[in-house]
This record gives C-alpha cells, sequence and structure tokens, in this order.
C-alpha cells in the first residue's frame, strides 16, 4: 500500500480533510464491492447492496478507535459486512412483504391479454340484487368448470392462494420449486381467461 496509512488518513479526515476522506473511500471501495457481491438483497440490485457497504465504512471511520488491538481495515471489513447483512435481515422481514411480492394492479395478468387484474377487480364490482344472484350463479359455473378442467397440482396451488398464501408459501408447503407454482398459476388464470370469453 502506497500512500498515508488508514489510520494517518482518519486522523485527517477528523480534522475536516475531505481529500483524505475521498483517497479512504476510494482505496476501500473494492472491498465494499466485493463484500456486496457476496450477497442477495430480495427487491433491490447490487448497487444498494454496495451503498449499504459504504454506509458501514463510513460507520467504520466515524466509530474506529486506534487505541484498539484491531488494524483499521479489519474493523472495516467488520462493519460494512455488518451493515450489508442487517440491510438483507430488514428486507426480508415480514412487513416487507408486501413491497417484496407485490402484484402489480396495472400491469395485464396474461402476456397474450390486456386484461389488468385492476380491471378484474372493476369487474367484479355489482349493487344490483339481480347481478348478484347472476354473479353467485357464474361463480358456480366457474367452480364446477375449474374442477373439470383443473389438474390435483392446479386446484391446491388455486385453493393456497385463495386462502391468502403467497407463491413461496405455496411452494413451500407443497414441497415444489417456485417456478411450478407460478406456471401453475399462469395455467389458472389462463383457464380462468378462456372460461369467462
Amino acid at each position: 500500500m502506497t500512500g498515508p496509512t488508514d489510520e494517518a488518513l482518519i486522523a485527517r479526515i477528523r480534522q475536516g480533510d475531505e481529500e483524505a476522506e475521498r483517497l479512504l473511500y476510494e482505496r476501500y471501495k473494492q472491498l465494499v464491492r466485493s463484500r456486496a457481491h457476496s450477497y442477495f438483497l430480495i427487491g433491490a440490485d447490487h448497487e444498494d447492496l454496495v451503498q449499504e457497504g459504504m454506509l458501514g465504512l463510513y460507520k467504520a471511520v466515524c466509530e474506529y478507535d486506534e487505541n484498539k488491538a484491531a488494524s483499521f481495515k479489519s474493523f472495516a471489513e467488520l462493519c460494512v459486512t455488518r451493515q450489508i447483512l442487517s440491510a438483507i435481515k430488514h428486507a426480508t422481514r415480514k412487513k416487507h412483504g408486501p413491497l417484496n411480492n407485490y402484484v402489480s394492479l396495472s400491469r395485464p395478468e396474461m402476456t397474450d391479454s390486456d386484461l389488468t387484474l385492476l380491471d378484474t377487480v372493476r369487474s367484479l364490482t355489482v349493487a344490483d340484487p339481480e347481478d348478484v344472484v347472476i354473479g353467485r350463479e357464474n361463480f358456480d359455473q366457474l367452480l364446477q368448470h375449474l374442477t373439470k378442467v383443473l389438474s390435483p397440482m392446479e386446484q391446491r396451488v388455486l385453493s393456497l392462494y385463495l386462502c391468502g398464501y403467497s407463491y413461496p408459501q405455496i411452494a413451500a408447503k407443497l414441497q415444489k420449486p417456485n417456478k411450478s407454482v407460478d406456471n401453475a398459476m399462469q395455467r389458472v388464470k389462463h383457464k380462468i381467461e378462456k372460461f369467462r370469453n
């Protein structure tokens, strides 16, 4: 390593030297990138993890105590990794599920149709009692049709989905890959669409 030591740069940073700060961050940028490359954050891209790592590096600069036995490099590696893991932990909490597993209301439900989920929900809105009775009859007909045309796997997936389970939860319950559950739901949607037409 050429140039001033990490500890010398930190001392200059604490005196307000912006050039020292730039040099230190530049020196550790590759470390942050390599740490971020080792992890995956749901609903984010690689650069988001790099930003989290840079935040960990900033905390290391602020909290480093040169009187401790550890070198700044060891302390920075620890702070960067902890910050990235903390971001991943926060992102995977159940409270973020709606953000990470959202279903778009405005994107078409299937690739071969322009019908969106919002269109489907709007078409289900009824106020007239006659429409309610007709709707129930149509629903009963749909159920009868689905029991004939859906495979047992599709029926289980649809049933769990209607009970409020997410695709990953359904996959875990059925001990199937997420892609199998997604494919089954796409087939179900396609069969429902065929019935409606």
